[in-house]
């Protein structure tokens, strides 16, 4: 019996812990900067269409050649793969992996 409630409890927090947990929706994309400054990264696709600018995350996790860096270290011209992160309706790079064209 003891068992039985505690198996009871232990799904019932574990349930609660999952669905107050904040949603996140990540997604992922790649091209190239085109534009970079006051915490925004400015880029275009793969094919240097569809202009579009990020709010970067003040935690975001940057990397430049595979070694950390910071927004500023990243440049006009590098090809960037950037993780979107969704949080109560704020859109939000939260990674940047930036690698200089043609590497």
């Amino acid at each position: 019996m003891l068992q039985r409630v505690l198996s009871v409890c232990f799904v019932t927090l574990a349930f609660t812990a999952w669905a107050s947990a904040p949603t996140w929706a990540a997604d992922m994309h790649e091209g190239k900067v085109v534009g970079v400054g006051a915490g925004k990264l400015t880029m275009t696709d793969m094919a240097g269409q569809n202009q579009h600018t990020h709010e970067v995350a003040t935690d975001a996790a940057i990397t430049c050649e595979g070694k950390k860096c910071g927004l500023t270290d990243v440049q006009v011209g590098d090809m960037v793969t950037v993780t979107i992160d969704t949080h109560d309706g704020k859109t939000m790079a939260t990674k940047i992996e930036a690698k200089k064209a043609g590497s």
